[in-house]
């Protein structure tokens, strides 16, 4: 592996993504900053941070890159059940703090640690100050049992982290969010790195070259989203 490149505190810019081909994971750069412009520059250009304080921040363009098409989710019978059933209350953007705090302390099979520290937490968080970043929530009985997050940019939406405190709760508010932005013809969810969850919900690995066209063709155009208002319609 060629070494990385570090980057300056006072250019929001990254290095061409080809040079993360000589990392087997796609690492791309390290150093800088999260400021919003920072962060809003790596998603445009398919790259996100990923790191565990007090590592360095290290800036990430992995290929191949693991998507979800809107149209493509699957959903099992058995999750079918669970939703027709109504057993969780979906909503949107109603409790982004919560969300993303479970996500850093939750614990997940296969995953040690966690990567979302309180630079991340606070980063993220201006983001959806901005309504950048949303969440999507999961509720049993009026208490948050799983949710998820993620960026939207265009019609891309980058997801980031989700948990679960109950059966299947993460499922059904991604499934929710998918069939959301499917209405809003989103062209394409970023996964990042794919998983066997993620797999069984119709997740699939595509060139990075096909990803980063996906963004050209799409990350300036309008949001067919109305997330405000979608957050605002919140009931429980």
């Amino acid at each position: 592996m060629s070494e990385i490149a570090w980057l300056s505190p006072h250019n929001v810019e990254f290095p061409a993504t080809t040079s993360a081909y000589s990392d087997p994971n796609g690492l791309l750069a390290a150093g800088g900053d999260l400021s919003v412009e920072r962060l809003v520059n790596a998603y445009r250009s398919g790259i996100f941070p990923w790191y565990e304080e007090p590592q360095p921040i290290l800036w990430w363009s992995p290929h191949p890159r693991t998507v979800l098409f809107p149209e493509q989710l699957r959903i099992s019978r058995s999750l079918q059940k669970r939703i027709k059933r109504g057993e969780y209350t979906v909503t949107f953007d109603r409790a982004f703090s919560t969300v993303i705090q479970h996500c850093a302390r939750v614990p997940r099979q296969g995953q040690y640690g966690t990567w979302i520290g309180d630079d991340m937490l606070n980063a993220y968080s201006q983001l959806h100050d901005q309504g950048i970043a949303h969440s999507v929530e999961s509720w049993f009985e009026g208490t948050l049992v799983g949710g998820l997050y993620g960026i939207a940019i265009g019609n891309i939406f980058f997801g980031e982290s989700m948990f679960s405190l109950r059966s299947d709760a993460s499922k059904v508010a991604f499934s929710r969010l998918v069939m959301q932005l499917k209405h809003w013809n989103y062209a394409v969810i970023d996964c990042q790195v794919g998983n066997n969850h993620l797999t069984s919900l119709g997740a699939q690995e595509i060139d990075r070259a096909l990803f980063e066209q996906l963004l050209r063709d799409h990350i300036d155009r309008p949001q067919g989203a109305q997330w405000s208002s979608l957050a605002s319609a919140n009931t429980l």
